[in-house]
């Protein structure tokens, strides 16, 4: 996507300020920012707005699901916006599906699998057999309907890639850097920044490490700073 960093940093907070100001002062190691549910929620297509005038590319996250007319209707009124990706539920359907894809214009559309919350029991109570399976059908039904990306934990990373090949995106949520008690939040499925790439990521959503740390922007390039040299030793 012509960035010169793989990391997305998640802007979860609903206070538009605090997200500008975040944004701002992690821009020349962050590739992308991401608005999700907390921020829109509170601020509408204005957040994208904003932070797309304060010059950085958006990824909005909003995990659409619904029926396909409501998605085609919903995504052609977000599209607009100019966000570089958009994210859908992949469990809408292939017609959903469809229907978000042929909405978005220059937008690409980015189908959510299985959340990275979600655990063994979690999956169990949904009827699904493992992460890793539901992740791979979930795939094939948005490559089959024409996603350009996917969003998948770290841990389904590598059969993912092997499914959908070089030219589709996958984005990772639930990375946590080396320094970091893994699996010590809400994120149940996660992984160090190095171990998605190396399993084939594009990009990486942070969000907490760097929002949460004293001084985000330091804490932001000492990510971006582990991510170059792993890569450098590969």
């Amino acid at each position: 996507m012509g960035m010169a960093s793989v990391i997305v940093l998640a802007l979860d907070t609903p206070d538009l300020a605090e997200a500008r100001a975040l944004a701002v002062a992690t821009r020349d190691t962050v590739g992308l920012v991401k608005v999700g549910l907390e921020l829109f929620s509170a601020h509408g297509p204005e957040a994208v707005r904003a932070l797309r005038a304060d010059g950085h590319q958006v990824m909005l996250d909003l995990k659409l699901h619904d029926i396909p007319a409501t998605i085609g209707r919903t995504v052609a009124s977000l599209a607009p916006l100019g966000a570089e990706l958009l994210t859908v539920h992949a469990g809408g359907g292939a017609a959903m599906l469809a229907a978000a894809v042929e909405a978005a214009g220059p937008t690409r559309i980015a189908a959510v699998t299985v959340l990275t919350s979600l655990g063994p029991e979690d999956l169990a109570a949904l009827g699904l057999d493992d992460a890793a399976g539901a992740a791979v059908r979930l795939t094939r039904l948005a490559l089959e309907s024409g996603c350009q990306a996917v969003i998948c934990s770290p841990q389904e990373v590598a059969r993912l890639r092997t499914l959908a090949g070089p030219a589709v995106t996958i984005i990772c949520p639930g990375v946590r850097p080396a320094a970091h008690v893994l699996g010590s939040d809400d994120q149940a499925r996660v992984a160090t920044p190095q171990a998605a790439l190396a399993a084939g990521a594009d990009l990486l959503v942070v969000g907490r490490p760097i929002t949460q740390a004293p001084d985000p922007a330091a804490a932001a390039a000492a990510i971006d700073a582990e991510i170059r040299t792993a890569e450098a030793s590969w």
